[in-house]
């Protein structure tokens, strides 16, 4: 089943986030190597694709997980959840309907 990882950052996090952005992105291409990742992205904190300075207020993963607690176990081993990146992280189950999925 899908989940939707919806984390909220920390004010002033955005050093720590580029600290931790590689280790980040390690997690997210090896989802996307399992063919388990439909999309991951951060929200800028301002109305730009590179919000510069201004950082980001957040992130958005949608992948598949067995279930519920294994969504949640990962999104709670983020590196941007154990450097303080994250102050918050919910986990939703998510029903894709656009575009339409095989199956």
């Amino acid at each position: 089943m899908l989940y939707a990882i919806i984390a909220v950052d920390t004010p002033d996090s955005l050093e720590r986030r580029l600290k931790a952005r590689p280790a980040h992105l390690e997690r997210l291409r090896e989802l996307h190597d399992a063919g388990r990742l439909v999309l991951a992205g951060p929200h800028p904190a301002i109305d730009a694709a590179d919000p510069g300075s201004a950082g980001f207020t957040g992130s958005l993963v949608v992948a598949e997980f067995p279930d519920l607690d294994a969504a949640r176990a990962w999104a709670e081993a983020d590196p941007y959840r154990a450097t303080g990146v994250y102050a918050e992280v919910e986990v939703r189950p998510f029903k894709q309907v656009f575009p339409p999925t095989a199956g």
